[in-house]
């Protein structure tokens, strides 16, 4: 998709999957679309190809039992919707229907994390924790818009599932020039390159984590920031390498359950190969349902905020 916005600007991205998807529907015949009722994003893809398009009204669990049928028959399913309901509701049929026989079924989805405004039912915020449990799935957290027709396309050529993390996609803001970075599924990305601290992040934080650099930058301290948007399977080559590269340093930022996302996936990383720190920090949910109100507050009120982050990023490079 041809575009010319720039770093900082505003961009739907739930414009981008339905422009994506259209796209793809030409030159991959075998592509169907299917939604539990959350289809405005998806026009474009209903208009050109209605006899590829599902949906199934309020029913997640069905839609993933049917899109699993469809790729059972040599075809390329993209379900999507709300995640808290496609990441809880439909867990189990993701899981038996759909990892157990490793089909390519993608599942795309809004609502990651403290986004709404919806209250503890409507936050996706155990998903990565979930779905990264499934054998054979891949799992992703997207925070630039413009990398959602990049993910789609790559995944088309993928032999198993996907699971693709975004926050409530209405006005997200564009991260990276495009051609910028080499976006590849299972690579993180050095969104700024430092080398006192690393910080980690995903999706709906990423922006607040180079904000938060730009603070320590002021201050005279370096820091790298890493888009880690591929959760599973993680580039472990780049947390080894960080390790080594920012004097042991690490801080994890998350609009996620602090403990069973990045960060415990970094950790294990770090146990399984033997590497100490000098200092690891997550940010992110307690083991709190967060309640109402918007999701800056919220980040704020639980300990993850901009405030936190520069407190956090400022103790490690104390050490």
């Amino acid at each position: 998709m041809s575009t010319t916005f720039t770093f900082g600007e505003m961009l739907s991205a739930r414009s981008v999957i339905g422009s994506t998807l259209a796209e793809l529907g030409e030159s991959h015949e075998n592509l169907w679309v299917l939604t539990p009722d959350i289809g405005a994003t998806l026009v474009e893809f209903r208009e050109k190809y209605p006899d590829r398009f599902i949906d199934v009204g309020l029913a997640e669990q069905a839609c993933v039992g049917i899109a699993a049928g469809l790729a059972y028959d040599g075809n390329l399913p993209v379900v999507s919707g709300m995640l808290p309901f496609l990441s809880m509701r439909a867990l189990e049929q993701i899981r038996t229907d759909v990892s157990y026989p490793n089909l390519p079924v993608k599942i795309i989805g809004t609502h990651g994390g403290l986004v709404g405004n919806g209250g503890s039912t409507h936050y996706a915020v155990e998903d990565l924790t979930l779905l990264g449990a499934l054998t054979n799935m891949t799992v992703t957290s997207i925070g630039d818009p413009l990398m959602v027709g990049d993910i789609l396309r790559q995944s088309m050529d993928m032999p198993g599932p996907i699971y693709i993390r975004l926050a409530a996609g209405k006005a997200d803001a564009v991260l990276y020039q495009p051609g910028e970075h080499d976006i590849r599924i299972g690579k993180g990305i050095v969104a700024r390159d430092g080398a006192d601290v690393t910080l980690f992040t995903h999706g709906t934080t990423v922006l607040q984590a180079l904000n938060a650099a730009d603070v320590l930058a002021d201050e005279g301290h370096s820091v790298r920031v890493i888009d880690m948007f591929t959760i599973k399977p993680i580039d472990a080559e780049l947390v080894l390498r960080c390790a080594s590269e920012t004097d042991g340093r690490f801080v994890v930022l998350e609009d996620h359950l602090a403990y069973g996302g990045l960060a415990t996936r970094i950790a294990d990383v770090l146990a399984d190969n033997g590497t100490a720190l000098n200092a690891f920090e997550r940010l992110g949910i307690p083991q709190v349902y967060a309640g109402f109100g918007d999701d800056e507050e919220l980040r704020e009120k639980h300990g993850y905020g901009p405030s936190a982050t520069l407190a956090a990023l400022r103790r490690a490079v104390a050490k």
